[in-house]
């Protein structure tokens, strides 16, 4: 079914004509969610948050954009949110390390568990997990619109056009965007590995 048509069905309260939107969209959505956030388990909640919004909120839609843009709006804004919630957690979550599980300041003395890696293959995956680390946190540091425009381009495979109708910019911005998150970035991990 067209998408206009599924809209105009969803309107009327067809519940499969949603199903269906879903169906052909949450793929999109959960790669969208999971190109800022770095967690699948995240992505996929935020994307049910999408939905929740679309179908709530599918009666304003005009229909100037694309389904698929005005999905990719929803889904960057929520993932945006998500990461301002979480970056004031982690601070309450940074303040609860320094106590243990009765409330007490740790012992620094007390006997920590260290797993030994008895494989390279399980050090070459600590390795990897360090590297992408890295890459996102670089990425997380970006200029906002950077950063999504970047995710966009690079996570999401949007061309710059697409990227320019999800973020109402210009193509010239997505390109001066893209040209400086990509030099940035650059800098970035040039620094970090010397």
């Amino acid at each position: 079914m067209e998408d206009k048509l599924i809209i105009e069905k969803i309107i009327e309260g067809n519940q499969q004509a949603f199903r269906e939107l879903v169906d052909n969209y949450q793929d999109k959505v959960i790669s969208t969610c999971n190109s800022f956030v770095h967690n699948i388990e995240d992505a996929e909640d935020i994307a049910q948050d999408v939905f929740v919004e679309v179908y709530q909120s599918i009666k304003k839609f005009r229909g100037d954009a694309k389904i698929s843009t005005w999905l990719h709006r929803i889904a960057v804004n929520k993932s945006l949110n998500h990461l301002r919630k979480n970056k004031k957690n982690s601070v309450l979550k940074s303040i609860d390390s320094f106590y243990n599980n009765n409330g007490g300041p740790i012992d620094k003395n007390e006997n920590l568990e260290i797993e030994d890696s008895k494989t390279s293959q399980s050090e070459h995956n600590i390795e990897n997990k360090e590297r992408a680390e890295i890459l996102h946190n670089a990425i997380n540091s970006l200029a906002k619109n950077q950063r999504i425009a970047f995710n966009l381009n690079k996570y999401d495979d949007l061309s710059y056009k697409e990227i320019a109708e999800v973020m109402n910019i210009s193509l010239s911005s997505v390109e001066s965007l893209l040209h400086r998150a990509k030099m940035n970035l650059q800098k970035k991990l040039i620094s970090y590995y010397k």
